[in-house]
């Protein structure tokens, strides 16, 4: 519970509304007034509509006064990436090629759930160049920083997000992760975010990435994530990779616990490097859940590390991103992006057909190994944040954001749902975080076992940017 406004959660806000202690009217413009204060220092936005906001915070309000609110999340302060689709608003995805110009008259599934259960959209967050890279800076926008420290990057893709959601701009945030891209800024920034089952949340425009990108909640605690999961689960017929849908509330059974769950441990995948202040913190975070009543044991899932395949097929399937830009407007493309998909321009069928088998493999080993296990639990990013404007952390001897992240692209191959959980901070004042998988459609395993540790410890939040 908090008395700051701009910081109090989705569940929260909309328990206040019902009481009628607390005005829609009132919250929007606390987390107006909070974007003032950061986003000069963060830049987490590239499209902010206070005035559309305000407006549709008296609507939300009108709403509440009659006791006939919209939906679930009616008058919360909302954020969509900029790579998803929001009616009215320009979605240029990181990039100087897109023109701003409109008609922008289709909302994606996640913008449409939203704006259908009485969100208050505040605007659209940053993102890198389509999506490419695990940080946050590209030639339209600029860099966005971390807000536990601005010399540092939030991560990304969904960095302007995480970097909204740690600091009150906004309740909600919808994020996209097509190989990491939740969890990555995410375990940076110190809050909590999950990665549902393969299809779970339908997606629309089709992705050239096809079901390896989902999109999906960004929050500042668990229960709001798996509110915002219910709305964004809703079925959706544009996307024919879409599962069946599920009529649930993914809060239902949230604090049941972890006594009795079988809970594996894997400290690196077999293969990872981990500093080691991030593997203490993460051995910590396994004690708690063992401390809780979880039946914890070490076990790999026996996989080989899948970066080459899933790199291959990652850029390989962003090459018609490229191809499409006009040949005397390349220069205006983020140099990296172009380099990475040139370097598998020529990646030929039988390569990629490899790069198919080996994702089959995954998906199957891991199905295999979740029937004995309730879930796999690792590090989720073996580093902490670095500094803004790099792909890769300076003195490493890394060439791709994927050599950093290597937690977090098997699972986007195999489907198979996957959470940051913040599990505390380092010795210089940064955020590390634990990851949770689940069996695919298991969502709620993972939510249960994150909601247990959040309570027992609950996670922190950055001090805000100074004026």
């Amino acid at each position: 519970m908090t008395d700051d406004l701009a910081m109090m959660t989705a569940t929260e806000l909309v328990t206040r509304y019902r009481r009628k202690t607390l005005s829609p009217v009132e919250v929007t413009a606390a987390v107006l007034a909070r974007i003032d204060r950061c986003d000069p220092a963060l830049n987490a936005f590239c499209v902010l509509d206070g005035d559309f906001a305000m407006a549709g915070a008296r609507e939300s309000e009108a709403r509440w006064r009659r006791g006939e609110p919209q939906g679930l999340i009616d008058g919360v302060p909302t954020t969509i990436k900029d790579v998803v689709l929001a009616k009215g608003w320009p979605t240029r995805r990181g990039s100087k090629t897109t023109p701003a110009e409109g008609p922008w008259d289709v909302d994606a599934p996640a913008s449409a759930r939203v704006r259908e259960h009485g969100a208050v959209l505040l605007g659209k967050t940053t993102t890198p160049e389509y999506g490419w890279k695990g940080v946050t800076d590209c030639p339209l926008t600029g860099t966005t920083r971390n807000p536990w420290n601005a010399d540092l990057t939030p991560g990304g893709s969904s960095g302007g997000a995480t970097a909204a959601c740690a600091t009150g701009m906004g309740a909600l945030h919808v994020g996209s992760d097509g190989g990491g891209s939740i969890r990555m800024p995410c375990a940076f920034t110190g809050v909590f975010g999950i990665k549902a089952t393969s299809g779970r949340v339908p997606v629309y425009p089709p992705n050239y990435l096809a079901d390896t990108v989902h999109h999906g909640p960004i929050t500042r605690t668990v229960t709001d994530s798996a509110l915002l999961l219910t709305v964004l689960s809703k079925p959706d017929a544009r996307d024919w990779f879409a599962i069946p849908y599920e009529p649930r509330d993914w809060r239902v059974g949230l604090d049941d616990g972890v006594r009795g769950m079988r809970i594996a441990y894997s400290r690196n995948l077999g293969y990872a490097d981990v500093d080691p202040e991030i593997a203490d913190l993460v051995e910590a975070a396994v004690q708690v859940l063992a401390d809780l009543g979880a039946v914890v044991e070490e076990q790999d899932p026996g996989f080989e590390d899948p970066m080459e395949p899933f790199r291959a097929n990652f850029f390989s399937c962003l090459r018609p991103v490229i191809d499409a830009v006009p040949e005397d407007r390349r220069d205006e493309l983020d140099p990296g992006f172009v380099r990475w998909v040139d370097a598998y321009r020529d990646t030929d069928a039988d390569s990629l057909l490899a790069a198919q088998g080996i994702r089959m493999n995954l998906g199957h080993v891991m199905n295999m190994f979740l029937d004995s296990w309730d879930l796999l639990l690792t590090p989720q990013v073996p580093i902490p944040a670095f500094e803004t404007n790099a792909e890769v952390p300076a003195g490493r001897g890394m060439k791709s954001w994927m050599e950093w992240s290597p937690f977090t692209y098997p699972f986007n191959f195999t489907g198979h749902p996957a959470a940051t959980v913040p599990c505390g901070l380092t010795s210089d004042g940064l955020p590390a975080a634990i990851q949770l998988v689940g069996p695919r459609y298991r969502e709620d395993l993972v939510l249960r076992a994150a909601r247990a540790y959040e309570t027992a410890h609950p996670f922190v939040m950055p001090p805000l940017p100074s004026v």
